[in-house]
């Protein structure tokens, strides 16, 4: 049988043409997408807008979550900016724990870093002034460059809510 087959690739029998191996390419079959979420059921799964929008409409309907100037001489590498990114992101989420309802974008002009996010309101005013400047005092000491946070907050976090799926 596999030298019928091997008749049928090679109409003259070598040793090369038997030892050869063949290449096939078949269609994708089970196609992976990043960032979409699976409608559920009951169509009871909340998205924010930032979610409910897809990766590829970045640049149409939203914005990118970093905005930095890494690319510009005498900046930093673009392998310091990104765990400075993720660092300042868990450090917001740790500080203000289980208060965080939407995506923490940073925003890196010249050598100032604005962070903004929306917040719960589930803590008093006092406790919120406190934990801002706590944050900011703190990161502007750690990454030795001054940062500024751009807080909202909303009262229940259904608002910020887009659609169900």
């Amino acid at each position: 049988m596999m030298l019928q087959r091997a008749k049928t690739l090679c109409p003259i029998l070598t040793p090369t043409c038997l030892s050869s191996r063949q290449f096939h390419v078949s269609p994708i079959c089970e196609r992976v997408q990043a960032a979409r979420y699976k409608i559920t059921p009951k169509r009871d799964r909340p998205l924010t807008y930032e979610m409910a929008n897809p990766p590829h409409f970045i640049a149409d309907r939203k914005a990118w979550n970093s905005w930095n100037v890494s690319s510009l001489p005498g900046g930093l590498r673009p392998s310091e900016t990104t765990i400075e990114d993720l660092f300042i992101r868990k450090f917001m989420v740790g500080t203000f724990h289980n208060l965080v309802c939407s995506e923490v974008i940073i925003k890196r002009q010249h050598n100032h870093i604005r962070i903004a996010a929306i917040l719960a309101q589930a803590i008093t005013a006092r406790k919120m002034y406190f934990l801002i400047g706590y944050t900011e005092e703190l990161l502007s000491s750690w990454l030795q460059c001054p940062v500024t946070l751009e807080v909202q907050t909303i009262e229940d976090r259904k608002e910020v809510i887009f659609k169900y799926i």
